[in-house]
């Protein structure tokens, strides 16, 4: 929250304590009315609005609120559950494999420092989930430069662009093998199809996408199992 949160909350942040700077931000598409005074038309056109806030925040732990407003706060969900054996050793034996960290509550790899990372364990509705997304996220790594080279990972692609999707279907993929090899396929197949279709529907006009990103999922999933993988 930020200073001006824990005040209005009847708190205050406790003395000595120093904020986290976040950023939020997002692209809207704005709709702009313009008017043609010689034709006395009017039509409406959209272009892309970027919004971008800046805030400094502090963690619930360094401020000092009534406890009837701490207990009103949502609580985060945890959930207790083993690693899966199988799954390990396939994160273990992936060689040149890139640094893996456990923080926050999101996951993601970034190409830039080469690092995958993982919420904690017991953030995870189940060892399945963790799993699979463990999976997917090591499938993106496969792309840098040092390993195999994908241009959905070594080139600059934005949300949503033809390589960025095709990227997050190869990863996608990747992962549906690598939980089909480890055992537990029938625990996130749902979830994988509906990740799947997601991405197949903003390029429904490429008919050999599917094609293509299975071909290079293979490759992905055979580099993290250390198999030979045939030259094209």
């Amino acid at each position: 929250m930020t200073l001006r949160q824990a005040n209005e909350l009847g708190g205050h942040v406790s003395k000595g304590e120093e904020s986290t700077a976040v950023v939020f931000w997002k692209i809207e598409d704005a709709k702009q009315s313009t008017e043609d005074l010689d034709a006395e038309e009017s039509e409406e056109r959209t272009r892309r609005r970027f919004l971008l806030r800046f805030y400094r925040v502090f963690n619930l732990e360094q401020c000092d609120l009534p406890p009837a407003v701490i207990i009103k706060l949502p609580k985060i969900e945890t959930h207790q559950h083993d690693p899966i054996e199988t799954v390990e050793k396939i994160i273990a034996g992936m060689p040149n494999p890139p640094e893996i960290v456990r923080t926050g509550s999101k996951a993601f790899y970034s190409p830039l420092t080469d690092r995958v990372t993982l919420p904690p364990r017991e953030l995870f509705i189940s060892a399945e989930e963790e799993a699979c997304t463990a999976a997917h996220e090591l499938s993106h790594s496969t792309g840098h430069e040092k390993r195999l080279g994908r241009e959905g990972i070594t080139e600059l692609a934005p949300f949503g662009s033809p390589v960025y999707s095709r990227e997050e279907l190869v990863a996608e993929l990747s992962a549906a093998y690598l939980c089909a090899e480890a055992g537990i396929s029938t625990a996130v197949i749902e979830n994988q199809t509906a990740y799947v279709a997601g991405w197949l529907q903003k390029l429904r006009d490429d008919r050999k996408l599917l094609v293509q990103a299975a071909a290079q999922a293979q490759h992905a999933a055979d580099f993290i199992l250390s198999r030979p993988h045939p030259v094209a």
